[in-house]
């Protein structure tokens, strides 16, 4: 028998001509007997068509920002105070 072009029990892309599937080893005798079934989303642990992946991430993280907090401006002034000592050693 020719092994299909996905796995009928995980669902992944099968080299042609492989004697097995390269992810979870199904084989003729497992599972791709012409009686195999063909793995759905659902049974792949996958998201649905209508899935809405911004709403799982507020969901599930909260409020997120795309924009970084920054520095606190005590640690802008310790790096210019840091860079004035520096200089002033060097001059000096």
């Amino acid at each position: 028998m020719r092994s299909p072009e996905t796995c009928p029990n995980c669902g992944a892309d099968v080299p042609r001509n492989s004697k097995a599937c390269t992810d979870c080893g199904a084989d003729e005798n497992t599972g791709w007997s012409e009686d195999a079934q063909q793995a759905t989303a659902a049974d792949l642990g996958l998201p649905d068509d209508d899935f809405d992946y911004d709403e799982f991430t507020k969901r599930e993280f909260g409020k997120t920002s795309a924009r970084p907090s920054g520095l606190h401006w005590f640690w802008w002034l310790v790096g210019v105070a840091v860079l004035v000592a520096i200089l002033l050693t060097w001059v000096l």
